[in-house]
């Protein structure tokens, strides 16, 4: 059992993005205990920094920028944290989630888009030090959705890629779907292999792969549900096999957001943001059943994120980061006070 602590960086809305957050911020988890403390390393203001991911084996971490004209940073972590190079054009607007390649050679960016910019994804070469470089491809998602106000167009909302590292995996929310990709590592450019069709209206927001890569866990976002897919590797395709409310909350108009699967295969968890809940599913065979719903210590869970047998919820409109334990039957449990983190939407374990 680990008896260090962890640190964790947290992402949030600036002012200049329409939040009153830091940017990036560093803390510190005791595995042990699930207790949360802010560190002494100062934060990064980095502008709309509404998604973290770190490189495989570099001390470099990557934050989306989210606005019209989208940018992604990179961040140096070398006892504080500073910029490493300068920020490069996401491809599209509103960023809102990225990837780095298991190679550390490509970042992988989705673009949410506008009311006007359809969602895009976009693939940039990264540097021997980590630093973003120049852009090498960029598709442009296409479709839309019966959902009046939502999917008007296209909306790429997260770039995953496989287990097996074969296909790069984007949903899109405005229309229904998870492209597939294959991405050229010689090249950095993407060719697309299947389009995964999702139920009507449902806008598949995040994915999570199960512990043995057959099965892809969807929350989605439009439905309220959580969605159990086949997944086949060899071809990138989905099969939906069986889908369950995402809260059993009534007269709420609820949004699921983030979603995590354990290791051990058996557990899948999503943040609720309306109901305020973080609900719990185990895994019997094709199907999930729910176990249960525990408040998420805030408002507007958004990010979700497993670490040491703990669950980490961005609570974006209370601006609380709250930690909670998971039992062995697969229910959290909050065993500490939240603690203040304005416009966090993101948390990242290092």
């Amino acid at each position: 059992m680990r008896t260090h602590s962890l640190t964790v960086l947290t992402g949030s809305y600036t002012q200049d993005s329409g939040g009153n957050g830091p940017g990036i911020a560093a803390l510190r988890l005791d595995p042990t205990t699930g207790h949360l403390s802010y560190d002494e390393v100062e934060p990064l203001p980095v502008s709309g920094a509404s998604f973290l991911a770190a490189h495989p084996s570099l001390g470099v971490v990557y934050s989306t920028n989210e606005a019209e004209t989208g940018t992604v940073s990179a961040v140096i972590r070398d006892g504080g944290l500073s910029p490493l190079g300068d920020p490069m054009s996401s491809g599209g607007a509103n960023p809102c989630h990225l990837t780095v390649h298991p190679d550390g050679e490509w970042l992988l960016t989705a673009n949410y888009g506008s009311d006007t910019a359809p969602g895009t994804v976009a693939v940039h070469r990264l540097g021997a030090d980590g630093r973003v470089l120049e852009p090498t491809d960029l598709v442009v998602h296409q479709g839309s959705g019966p959902v009046a106000g939502r999917q008007e167009g296209s909306h790429a909302h997260q770039v995953l890629v496989d287990p097996a590292g074969r296909f790069v995996l984007a949903t899109d929310l405005g229309a229904d779907a998870v492209l597939t990709y294959r991405l050229d590592t010689r090249t950095g450019t993407l060719e697309r292999v299947a389009v995964n069709p999702m139920a009507a209206g449902s806008g598949p927001r995040h994915l999570a792969f199960s512990s043995d890569s057959d099965l892809v866990f969807s929350a989605d976002e439009l439905s309220s549900t959580v969605t159990c897919h086949r997944y086949d590797a060899g071809t990138g395709t989905l099969t939906a096999l069986s889908s369950v409310p995402a809260t059993t909350a009534e007269g709420v108009d609820n949004q699921p957001a983030g979603i995590v699967a354990s290791p051990c295969g058996r557990f899948v968890w999503v943040t609720n943001r309306g109901a305020d809940t973080v609900a719990a599913f185990r895994r019997a065979g094709n199907t999930l059943e729910p176990l249960g719903e525990v408040p998420a210590g805030g408002t507007w869970p958004r990010g979700l994120a497993l670490v040491d047998g703990h669950l980490l919820v961005a609570n974006q409109h209370s601006g609380s980061l709250a930690v909670l334990r998971v039992l062995d039957d697969g229910t959290p449990t909050q065993s500490h006070p939240p603690v203040s983190a304005p416009s966090v939407v993101c948390a990242l374990a290092l």
